[in-house]
């Protein structure tokens, strides 16, 4: 019988999105300082089956990214890519199809699962997707055949052809580019 359930390393490389903002109640702001990735969310999740490795490539709200950003986390991608795991990319969700669809112009298909998720809401927030956003990607990242893919409000999307929908507040399926 095949074991379902292998430990598995799967690479996340972050880049300041809003899943990482914090307020700072003595500038009264919101905005990406160091990453809380690992003591505010990976350190609450129980995942006897995965190992975390984190690596922090940028820390940018995307809207402030470039093509010159997009290229460090293309090249991380590549670099990350080689070790054989699985990668999850977190990103800002106003430009995350922008980015995912770089990599794949710039690299093709990836030789893993290359899943991209963000959130509408910081952590910090009650009502914050990003804790359901990063679990339901690390299990896409486990499951997926090498590609790229956003991972988003419990669906995921091969790229290229993905949108942001500002109107419902999620990403859906679109005419690729």
């Amino acid at each position: 019988m095949t074991d379902l359930n292998p430990t598995t390393t799967i690479r996340i490389l972050t880049t300041g999105a809003t899943t990482e903002k914090s307020y700072c109640e003595a500038e009264g702001t919101l905005k990406n300082r160091a990453s809380i990735i690992r003591d505010g969310l990976i350190a609450s999740l129980r995942l006897p089956y995965t190992r975390l490795e984190l690596e922090s490539v940028l820390n940018k709200d995307s809207l402030e990214m470039d093509d010159s950003d997009r290229q460090l986390i293309a090249d991380a991608v590549v670099r990350t890519a080689e070790l054989g795991e699985p990668i999850v990319v977190l990103h800002g969700t106003d430009t995350m199809a922008d980015t995912a669809e770089y990599c794949f112009r710039k690299l093709g298909t990836p030789k893993v699962a290359v899943v991209f998720t963000g959130a509408m809401k910081p952590m910090g927030f009650i009502d914050s997707d990003a804790r359901q956003n990063v679990t339901e990607a690390l299990l896409a990242a486990r499951l997926m055949s090498p590609g790229f893919y956003i991972a988003f409000h419990n669906r995921v999307f091969p790229v290229p052809g993905v949108c942001k929908n500002r109107d419902s507040g999620t990403f859906e399926a679109c005419a690729a580019e």
